[in-house]
């Protein structure tokens, strides 16, 4: 009985907003945010804050990266998510309690992809967004659980970033529900 309970409430996790990943992905909360080692010339998020490259402004051509350039770029636990469309444990990332002004970025490429005013505490325990930056996601259909969903990633870099519901609060009865190590976070500047 004991194991069946384990079972259903792995199962509604894991529906809540992800697949879980053999290697169980976790943040690298080493440097204060979630860290990786950058490809030369990219943003640094061992080397200080990170930054914004906004569309456009990205001196690297994603889409040519390699499997190595990106285990290169990435923390074991980014590139499972990012690349191979894994699922942090829920209630892991730092950035759950993140409630300064910024914007989220994408940890692959440094897209902007979230602004701090559409984030909300779902209760899920990933960090959620009822709705993104226009024109820095984009969605398919996910057929490997028993139901559909519908999954996002970045536009510039094609990072698996996490899935979208309509169970999210208005204006857009919409939940992004992302993975936090896939995400940076920059906090607005005074002016």
């Amino acid at each position: 009985m004991l194991d069946r309970r384990i079972f259903l409430a792995s199962a509604a996790a894991v529906a809540a907003c992800g697949r879980p990943s053999a290697s169980e992905a976790q943040p690298d909360t080493s440097a204060g945010t979630t860290a990786s080692t950058p490809a030369p010339g990219a943003p640094s998020r061992r080397e200080g804050a990170p930054r914004i490259v906004a569309m456009g402004e990205a001196s690297e051509d994603f889409a040519s990266f390699t499997r190595e350039d990106w285990r290169a770029r990435l923390t074991e636990a980014e590139f499972d998510v990012l690349r191979r469309e894994g699922t942090e444990r829920p209630g892991s990332s730092p950035l759950l309690e993140e409630s300064r002004a910024g914007t989220y970025i994408c940890a692959g490429c440094a897209l902007p992809l979230f602004r701090s005013e559409t984030k909300f505490e779902s209760g899920t325990g990933w960090p959620s967004f009822y709705t993104h930056i226009e024109g820095a996601l984009e969605t398919k259909t996910d057929l490997r659980l028993w139901t559909p969903r519908t999954e996002y990633h970045c536009v510039r870099c094609e990072g698996h970033q996490g899935h979208v519901f309509e169970d999210g609060p208005e204006p857009t009865g919409e939940r992004w529900c992302n993975n936090g190590v896939a995400l940076d976070f920059v906090p607005d500047t005074a002016t």
